[in-house]
């Protein structure tokens, strides 16, 4: 369950950054509601690392969870923000969740 626990603040974490991206595109009320949602998106992913570090390994849940957001967040620039998507990019993105995927397997 705290796998579980831990993706889903992974993917409230691309959710903050998301946030700021598109606080940094717009202006006034619109700019406003994307603060707002950045700060209830950092609030929950925040709390959910928190309980899934009750039981999996400190180190091993903070890089889970670092590196969902960042793979997450690079695909969401890529689709969204019309971020380049070179070989390499994508490449070292694939090795990070090849990374992930090991360090759950690896953890007990």
């Amino acid at each position: 369950m705290n796998w579980i626990i831990l993706v889903i603040a992974g993917l409230f974490e691309v959710g903050f950054t998301t946030c700021l991206g598109k606080a940094k595109e717009t202006q006034g009320t619109t700019s406003v509601l994307w603060i707002i949602g950045f700060f209830v998106s950092l609030t929950v992913s925040m709390y959910l690392l928190y309980r899934a570090t009750l039981t999996l390994p400190m180190g091993t849940a903070y890089a889970v969870w670092t590196g969902i957001g960042a793979v997450g967040t690079v695909i969401i620039g890529v689709i969204f923000f019309k971020e380049p998507a070179d070989f390499w990019r994508l490449f070292f993105i694939t090795t990070l969740i090849g990374s992930i995927v090991g360090l759950k397997f690896v953890s007990h």
